[in-house]
């Protein structure tokens, strides 16, 4: 039936699809009986359950960042089975992202690719929104992951990060810093050491950190950020979107990439330190092959956007 839903939802522009769907996975969330059923539907096995860090997640397959940026779907999405969801990238300040279109399909090769620019709608209106969320009871962890404004200097970068965290973080089962969009001019800079070690030491927080790094780094610099997350941050996220002339690519042409820096980051780091694999996650195998690659648990988006509403319920299966 997604097939049909999907071929639908495909002749609508990219992002006002999203918009569409985004309005209807709000609408049911509203409703206790369906959302009740839905969950009931799709809860993961017993034998999906992990733990790491001291989270306890009912399957280690989760929702990544981008998919619901502003805190609007969580318990829709947690209802669909996934193990946890990540929110976000929010911004301490709101920002309406780069012009439109800015989001595109690849149907032949299950990609997409995104310019959105970190539009979401700030740290204080989205804090307001998650007081009112934490009333309720949420069936897996959530990480928020933050970002920086467009406008913010590179230097000026550790104290936009920790005053979106300061906002943020006590809604948080985990904070998530994003230096590796490629949407945002020169973000991408900060994870040099010097800036990234900068932007750890002002966040200072008292929940599990993870940092989520590109795909496109070479070697050295590799080496140099496994250091330094090794030490001063509680896990790693491998991999955001690869760069493209217009703007990141995910989906299927990523996984391949994106597994082999994860299986390079396993071997920096060593065993037992947490890392979260994405990129390119359709399948059973893919789930497979990020774990086989020193993955503890796995994130998806575009494979949602193409899998449909079930995919967690048959990944986690």
């Amino acid at each position: 039936m997604y097939r049909l839903i999907r071929e639908l939802l495909f002749r609508l522009e990219a992002e006002e699809a999203h918009e569409f769907t985004s309005r209807q996975m709000m609408a049911l969330q509203q409703i206790p009986i369906v959302l009740r059923a839905i969950e009931k539907f799709c809860a993961p096995p017993a034998s999906a359950a992990r733990e790491l860090l001291g989270m306890k997640f009912r399957s280690p397959i989760g929702i990544a960042a981008g998919f619901d940026k502003n805190a609007l779907m969580m318990p829709m999405l947690a209802a669909l089975g996934f193990g946890f969801v990540e929110v976000g990238t929010v911004t301490l300040h709101p920002q309406p992202g780069n012009a439109r279109p800015r989001l595109f399909r690849f149907p032949d090769s299950r990609a997409l690719v995104n310019r959105m620019g970190f539009n979401n709608d700030g740290a204080e209106v989205i804090a307001q929104r998650l007081v009112r969320w934490r009333r309720g009871a949420l069936a897996c962890p959530l990480f928020i992951n933050i970002g920086k404004n467009r406008d913010v200097p590179l230097e000026a970068a550790p104290e936009a990060y920790a005053r979106c965290h300061e906002k943020l973080a006590s809604f948080a089962d985990a904070v998530v810093i994003n230096v590796s969009s490629p949407n945002t001019p020169s973000l991408r800079d900060l994870q040099r050491p010097e800036h990234l070690a900068a932007i750890l030491d002002a966040v200072q927080s008292t929940k599990p950190l993870f940092v989520k790094i590109a795909p496109d780094v070479d070697d050295v610099l590799l080496a140099e950020i496994c250091d330094l997350c090794a030490k001063r941050a509680s896990g790693m996220i491998c991999t955001n979107t690869t760069a493209h002339p217009d703007g990141g690519l995910s989906g299927a042409p990523l996984m391949e990439k994106s597994t082999r820096v994860l299986a390079r980051v396993r071997q920096h780091v060593g065993a037992g330190y947490p890392l979260i694999g994405v990129g390119g996650v359709f399948t059973r195998d893919d789930v497979r092959a990020k774990l086989a690659a020193g993955a503890d648990l796995v994130q998806l988006y575009t494979g949602f956007v193409y899998g449909g509403p079930l995919v967690a319920r048959r990944l986690s299966r």
